[in-house]
């Protein structure tokens, strides 16, 4: 969804009209707050990349087969262990779909729950080194920073792939008085859930003896236009070939998903109405 674009001079009435369009595109009819507190019944499950975009690489495989693979069987483990529990999936295939085609997927399911998939990847390439950085990272939506951190700009590399991409996002201007007012409204909206998703992932990777960086903010475009508490898990640093080793096994895949299903488990607990 494109953010609402600002005339010159704006007004206080501008504003309020844009934030109350903003209010009303990015509310789900099951998450109203007339209707109290937060039903969870779909969740929307992200492959990063896919297509023409293979996303970042170890030296055996790409982020965007790694993704598609473990939203695969994160799907089957949720309708197995879930009951009443909808899913959906943005790709079942090698398909690019644009960042904001993958939001909006999950606002037309009125989902309530996103889930991105990735691998995360560290500068130094995919040589052996003794001190390269390895584990599980959680990603929160967050505004961008003078100094944006690199799986920001890693992740938001994508939109390049799409060939209308100046003209989609040109209005995404995190500095632009309207929009951060829209923003923080998202903020105030979701942050707290996804923070809370995001807090349950890393206890349960941790509770598997795996590492992790933790739960981080950052500007990502695809968690910015999900009208729901959204989460992007970095499963792994594919570059760090103990990583990659444990990203293309059936063990580590089928661990990443049994962490993700324990930690819906607890969300869906703690947020029943």
């Amino acid at each position: 969804m494109k953010m609402p674009h600002r005339t010159y001079p704006y007004t206080f009435n501008a504003v309020l009209v844009s934030f109350v369009i903003f209010l009303s595109a990015f509310t789900n009819p099951q998450d109203s707050v007339a209707q109290g507190a937060f039903k969870f019944k779909t969740v929307v499950i992200d492959a990063g990349h896919g297509g023409k975009d293979p996303g970042t690489h170890g030296l055996h495989a790409n982020e965007k087969t790694i993704a598609l693979q473990i939203a695969r069987k994160l799907r089957t483990a949720i309708q197995d262990q879930l009951p009443g529990v909808t899913t959906v999936l943005t790709r079942s295939d090698d398909t690019f779909i644009p960042l904001d085609r993958r939001a909006g997927i999950a606002n037309e399911k009125n989902g309530n729950l996103f889930i991105s998939i990735h691998c995360n990847s560290s500068p130094e390439g995919t040589a052996y080194s003794t001190h390269k950085q390895k584990g599980t990272m959680m990603l929160v939506y967050g505004f961008h920073r003078v100094k944006e951190q690199i799986e920001a700009i890693r992740e938001n590399a994508s939109i390049t792939q799409e060939k209308d991409y100046k003209t989609k996002y040109q209005n995404f201007d995190q500095n632009d008085p309207v929009n951060r007012i829209l923003l923080n409204a998202y903020l105030q909206k979701y942050r707290k859930h996804s923070i809370l998703f995001g807090d349950l992932l890393n206890q349960e990777f941790k509770g598997e003896g795996r590492q992790t960086v933790g739960v981080k903010e950052q500007g990502l475009l695809v968690l910015a236009h999900s009208a729901m508490p959204a989460v992007m898990i970095e499963t792994g640093f594919i570059n760090n070939p103990a990583d990659e080793a444990y990203l293309m096994s059936d063990a580590g895949q089928n661990e990443i998903v049994s962490v993700v299903v324990k930690a819906l488990k607890q969300f869906k607990l703690k947020t029943a109405g």
